[in-house]
């Protein structure tokens, strides 16, 4: 298509240059009627143009929109907010992307929920064996126990 753009205006024009070189009585007229030609012609490739840009500019927004929305929803949850579904947009594109992101951060913060649990138990354990520890292990004992809170306070909040 491109290549028939460019080639049919110049056989637009040989036609025009030798129709002048054959009948110089009509040389004004044609002569006016290749101008309005290529007025018309450039006005055309002008709207084609911009009618290209426009929907250039949608097709980039339905896919810049997700990722940035999909950006900005992963750095809420890196500062601490709760997590929320994620969804775009009906027009946009990369719908599975967003339900695979919350199934994924779903399937993450159960397994946080149990990693929890089972830290709450390593520590209530840890506590039922403090009594009957040897003094000498009494430091190994508080230290894990030091470490567990550590670790369940690096999470502000459960995901």
């Amino acid at each position: 298509m491109l290549l028939a753009s460019l080639i049919y205006p110049l056989v637009l024009f040989d036609f025009f240059n030798e129709m002048m070189a054959k009948n110089p009585a009509l040389s004004n007229d044609l002569a006016a009627s290749k101008k309005d030609l290529i007025i018309y012609m450039g006005g055309i490739q002008l709207f084609f143009t911009f009618l290209v840009f426009i929907i250039f500019i949608f097709f980039t927004h339905k896919i810049a929109g997700p990722m940035f929305k999909l950006k900005n929803h992963l750095a809420k949850i890196r500062e601490g907010e709760e997590i929320s579904p994620l969804t775009f947009r009906d027009g946009d594109h990369f719908h599975d992307v967003a339900e695979e992101v919350t199934l994924f951060l779903e399937t993450l913060s159960l397994n946080q929920e149990k990693d929890f649990q089972y830290l709450d138990e390593v520590s209530s354990y840890i506590e039922n064996l403090a009594p009957v520890v040897p003094d000498d292990k009494k430091p190994v004992f508080n230290e894990i126990s030091r470490q567990l809170m550590d670790i369940k306070s690096r999470y502000k909040t459960s995901l």
